[in-house]
């Protein structure tokens, strides 16, 4: 079964919105073994519209497009569906009654004629019934093709793809069984990965397909297989995967379906009743947002310093100015009293320390842009490194926070090095 997947508004092409909307339909399409052809992104007229329902029309099963369902004059999908099956729009009161309720409960002012506007629909669709606002989900059919509308509004999408077009997709359609399921990796580089697999590589089915993510300091393999089975070929991507441990075990960090990296160490953290604290200088935080972003955190976390400027290092965690001026607050010296710093401040057990420059320019060190040190301290052990990662200010800070991750874990899990 294939699908082409249609995201509606001038606000997308300008690049006022990224479209997370597409790709949150893409994984969903295809974890129930739809294959997505193609995504459009159009300008909300009713020739692109139309154009794209004319190369869709019989080309793929099934249409998904996102946007377009507003109130205002500008929002156009309905008129055009009716325009390309031939229907006319209908009022529906049960649509006007749950516009009339969301209003009385979550909105002072009162419903207008464009409100009310909500409420017609194309006589013939099918409803996806939206609980979470105005603007209703649409099912309809013209020959081989079934057409899908849903809401551009993120959160009510997600609510109608999961709780009412996946149900109906699959009691509607055949699906074939696909599973994919994708391993974590850090610290090896993809070419790296490749040259140390590549007999398990060459050895796979025809029915399994392998994929390399690299982003950055970490590299994810996928698995993807096709058939009839679900259960076996779970199995089979398994016993593929446990395969890859004697190969690259020490660089293995779970799989993607599982809890994130830094919830794992959460959890070893928890293990050995330790609690972490961090004090982070390029980074800016990110680090502890990175952990605070989860519920349940504060059994493991105690905080941060935010030591972005020299004057914290020496005021808040302690960094004398005698050391800062020997070795430059971009060093393995200063990032190690920054560790010992912020676990006086916090009363953790461990400790990440970051300092760097992240570039474009030099900043407060005369060092080469790109080098960052990383310090880990923790009731059995110290460490210090120093790392050049390039001149992308981005990309440099991405490279940070998963070395950080990397390194934690493997001292952690007892494979640090």
């Amino acid at each position: 079964m294939r699908a082409d997947i249609i995201t509606i508004g001038d606000e997308i092409l300008i690049g006022q919105v990224v479209d997370t909307n597409a790709t949150f339909l893409g994984k969903s399409l295809n974890t129930i073994g739809v294959e997505v052809r193609q995504i459009h992104s159009i300008s909300d007229n009713k020739e692109a519209i139309l154009n794209a329902f004319a190369a869709a029309q019989n080309q793929v099963d099934l249409v998904v497009m996102t946007g377009g369902l507003g109130p205002t004059k500008d929002d156009i999908t309905k008129h055009t569906l009716c325009e390309y099956f031939d229907d006319e729009l209908r009022f529906f009161p049960e649509v006007m009654a749950h516009i009339d309720e969301l209003f009385r409960k979550y909105v002072k002012a009162p419903v207008n004629a464009l409100n009310r506007g909500q409420a017609m629909l194309p006589s013939t669709c099918t409803q996806l019934f939206n609980e979470h606002g105005t603007a209703m989900g649409m099912w309809m059919q013209r020959e081989n093709t079934v057409f899908v509308s849903l809401p551009g509004v993120p959160f009510e999408m997600k609510y109608l793809v999961r709780e009412k077009l996946i149900p109906l997709i699959k009691r509607t359609f055949t699906l074939p069984a696909r599973v994919h399921k994708t391993m974590m990796t850090y610290g090896l580089g993809e070419s790296i990965i490749a040259e140390k697999i590549s007999a398990w590589e060459m050895a796979l089915p025809p029915h399994i397909k392998l994929a390399y993510l690299p982003n950055l300091g970490r590299v994810r393999l996928r698995l993807s297989a096709r058939g009839t089975d679900e259960t076996a070929l779970h199995d089979e991507i398994d016993a593929l995967f446990d395969a890859l441990y004697p190969l690259i075990g020490d660089y293995i960090k779970g799989f993607e379906s599982e809890a994130p990296i830094e919830m794992q160490i959460g959890e070893a953290l928890q293990q050995r009743g330790w609690t972490l604290a961090t004090a982070e200088s390029c980074t800016g935080g990110s680090l502890a947002a990175l952990f605070t972003q989860h519920s349940g955190a504060s059994a493991f976390f105690m905080g941060s310093v935010v030591s972005y400027a020299t004057g914290v290092k020496q005021d808040v965690l302690g960094v004398s100015k005698a050391l800062i001026a020997q070795h430059s607050v971009v060093s393995e010296a200063v990032a190690l009293e920054m560790a010992k710093g912020v676990l006086k401040q916090t009363g953790a057990d461990v400790a990440v320390a970051t300092t760097g420059n992240l570039g474009p320019t030099k900043g407060d060190a005369d060092v080469e842009i790109g080098t960052v040190v990383i310090a880990i301290i923790t009731p059995k052990h110290k460490f210090v490194q120093t790392f050049c990662f390039g001149k992308h200010r981005e990309r440099n800070l991405r490279k940070t926070m998963n070395k950080a991750l990397e390194l934690l874990s493997n001292e952690l899990h007892g494979n640090f090095s």
